[in-house]
């Protein structure tokens, strides 16, 4: 199987289990994790800009046991034992689009998402912001379709049609529209 083809995800990986102060607790598989109600882990979202000011959105691969096929954020996982969450977003950044970047937090947030009976979504999430250059090439386990969309235009399809967006990517757009994307705008070159 080739590299591109490998899985970059699985579910007995270990994630980190937080208490609502993002104070590490324990650890817990990802399949217990997002089962029932889910249970508190830490998280990221990256958002990751083009040279035109584009947003980089992902459709969810269908073999995601949560939100498949919705559309949500150019990259989002979970941090590793020991590692930052910052070297986390940028490892699965390669690892799902393969490309490299620079990431710059901008804030963390709590939230709690159910899907349909089948699981939940419970996070202390970081929020990333990047600028990439170059060719985009989706892990095609973990996404079946990316496309670059510009800021108000992803704000009128969420509008529009609110159920084809992870809950996840509306609360992060709203905020980040609300106050940073002038600023994300300004800083790139």
């Amino acid at each position: 199987m080739s590299a591109a083809r490998q899985p970059v995800s699985n579910p007995s990986e270990s994630l980190i289990l937080v208490d609502d102060d993002d104070r590490e607790i324990g650890f817990c598989s990802k399949a217990e994790c997002h089962e029932g109600n889910g249970r508190l882990h830490r998280a990221f979202s990256v958002f990751l800009f083009n040279e035109a000011g584009e947003l980089l959105i992902q459709q969810r691969s269908e073999h995601k046991p949560l939100w498949p096929m919705y559309w949500a954020n150019s990259c989002c996982s979970h941090p590793r034992e020991s590692e930052s969450v910052v070297d986390a977003g940028r490892r699965r950044v390669q690892e799902e689009l393969h490309v490299e970047c620079n990431l710059h937090f901008l804030y963390k947030f709590k939230y709690q998402a159910h899907f349909e009976n089948l699981g939940a979504e419970h996070e202390l999430c970081h929020v990333f912001t990047g600028v990439i250059e170059g060719v985009v090439s989706a892990h095609p386990e973990e996404i079946a379709a990316t496309r670059f969309i510009g800021p108000d235009e992803l704000t009128a399809e969420i509008a529009a049609d609110p159920g084809r967006f992870t809950p996840w990517l509306k609360l992060e757009w709203e905020r980040i529209s609300a106050d940073f994307l002038e600023s994300i705008l300004a800083r790139i070159p």
